[in-house]
């Protein structure tokens, strides 16, 4: 494997604003490179970081060997204690989201643990979050909007009690 080049330092603000592009054209193996190539000279850039973990939860939809231990696995060096709070949130409810999209036999008790985690997620970083930033409230609330939605999704212990009793 050919070895990598490196980006310059000149160069960082640019690559994130590229890499941001990415993202919005729905291009999220791009995006990912770009952020590595940042991450490879600015190891902390905090704003590479969050967009790195986006663009592996974007590419969940995809299903091309991208799960949520690798978006996961970055939580640990984003630095706010309210972002890694709503970064988790994020990666269980677009989990989520993408679980229920794949329609997989047996799935709805899933979704519903992957979305009550990005609630239970959403609830602590509501605690921790800046002065009126709400974005954690209006995750929460799109969560709970989901489940209101798709009453099909249960906890596993109701889904057997109800199978059970048909």
């Amino acid at each position: 494997m050919p070895e990598f080049k490196r980006i310059s330092p000149n160069g960082v603000e640019r690559a994130l604003e590229k890499a941001e592009r990415y993202r919005l054209l729905n291009e999220p193996w791009d995006a990912e490179s770009i952020c590595q190539d940042i991450l490879e000279i600015e190891p902390q850039n905090q704003r590479a970081l969050v967009l790195l973990l986006l663009a592996r939860t974007d590419q969940f939809q995809h299903g091309r060997g991208v799960g949520e231990a690798a978006a996961r696995e970055v939580l640990p060096r984003i630095t706010s204690e309210y972002q890694r709070a709503y970064y988790a949130g994020i990666i269980c409810e677009r989990w989520a989201r993408t679980r229920l999209s794949h329609g997989a036999p047996g799935a709805a008790a899933a979704v519903y643990q992957w979305l009550r985690e990005a609630m239970d997620w959403y609830e602590k970083a509501e605690g921790l979050r800046p002065a009126d930033n709400d974005d954690a409230l209006l995750r929460w609330n799109a969560c709970a909007r989901l489940l209101a939605r798709h009453p099909e999704l249960k906890p596993e212990l109701e889904s057997r009690e109800e199978v059970m009793l048909e």
